[in-house]
């Protein structure tokens, strides 16, 4: 995969890591390894000296540890990327999350337990999409793709039932500011879907959680829908819902990847136009790809109403992009607009 020139520093203690991390960054084109550190103070240094457009972190690092370090270049406005390499482990999740509501641009699961080949493999295929990712935001929006538009006044008297949040590469940034912004009489269900490694979405739910006034929880097969809450996909799962006679619940779902995601946003919403119809509002979010497109056609065959974060504000302008450029916006806003247009769906109003 041919790459816009990319400069890397790795921040990895584990020399086996380390050079694993070297061996696939070297096979990726486009791709120059310009520094190497062993700790955070070091990351650091290599960070000034090199400037390098992504440095790949570890959470777990001695004398500063990756969210030290992430805390720090934040600090110093340093523009670049950071992509946390961590672990799925018990400490390694939380600081992980933490780190992605941080700031940081996006994780790297370490593959445990697994052959070396196949952990290269999974590292070098997670490596070439964030790095893709990367290069495609220093590239950065056009003029028109940076601009939000208002609102047209379409929701009238009817207010809007459930919604459904979808966001990708940025997201649990986002997720910060959006989600603690809502009020916590809001009454309705929300559904988030974070493309985020299986393991990590259970961290961020709880973190969330620490933050909104709203309760906010992972979703779990066969959990009741209720109004005030935001139900968060797992992580490896499809989240999807069903209406047992007055009642609906969460439905978990391990089937194929959708657009090489699980969970599929796409799949969120298909399942809950039949449940709410033109009561639906989807709220699309920074993200790479696609996965909104399929879902917000059928939101709007059924009436309901779209909302799409406006470029200027995104991590990655792709999954609001497709959806604006293909006309299904009914808004285009930026995030910080985002929760006032919500709660006014919600309560019957026009998001203006």
């Amino acid at each position: 995969m041919s790459l816009r020139r990319l400069s890397v520093v790795v921040a990895e203690d584990s020399a086996l890591y380390r050079q694993m991390l070297l061996n696939v960054l070297q096979r990726i084109p486009g791709v120059e390894v310009v520094g190497v550190a062993a700790d955070g103070i070091e990351a650091l240094a290599k960070v000034v000296e090199f400037q390098p457009d992504v440095l790949t972190l570890d959470v777990q690092m001695p004398q500063l540890d990756g969210l030290g370090v992430l805390r720090e270049l934040r600090r110093r406005g340093s523009r670049t990327k950071a992509i946390m390499v961590s672990s799925l482990t018990a400490a390694g999740a939380p600081t992980t999350v933490e780190a992605l509501l941080e700031g940081a641009f996006d994780v790297v699961p370490k593959p445990v337990g697994v052959d070396p080949h196949v952990a290269r493999v999974a590292i070098h295929e997670a490596l070439v999409e964030k790095l893709a990712a990367v290069a495609d935001t220093l590239l950065g929006p056009t003029a028109t793709e940076g601009s939000a538009g208002p609102a047209p006044d379409r929701v009238g008297s009817r207010a809007i039932d459930a919604v459904a949040i979808g966001t990708s590469t940025g997201g649990p940034q986002a997720l910060r500011s959006l989600i603690p912004a809502l009020p916590a009489d809001l009454p309705v269900p929300l559904f988030v879907v974070q493309h985020m490694p299986a393991g990590f979405t259970a961290s961020l739910a709880a973190r969330l959680d620490d933050l909104a006034p709203l309760r906010v929880v992972e979703a779990v097969h066969g959990m009741p829908v209720t109004a005030g809450c935001v139900h968060v996909a797992a992580g490896g799962w499809h989240l999807t819902v069903d209406r047992q006679r007055e009642a609906v619940q969460c439905v978990l779902d391990a089937g194929p990847l959708r657009l090489g995601c699980r969970p599929s946003f796409d799949s969120l919403l298909e399942s809950l136009v039949p449940v709410y119809g033109s009561r639906l509002m989807a709220v699309v979010l920074t993200g790479m790809g696609h996965d909104s497109l399929a879902g917000c056609r059928v939101v709007k065959a059924a009436g309901g109403f779209v909302v799409a974060q406006s470029a200027a504000g995104c991590t990655v302008y792709g999954m609001p992009k497709a959806v604006a450029a293909a006309g299904l916006a009914d808004a285009v806003l930026p995030l910080e607009s985002i929760p006032a247009a919500i709660t006014a769906c919600v309560r019957g109003r026009s998001p203006r």
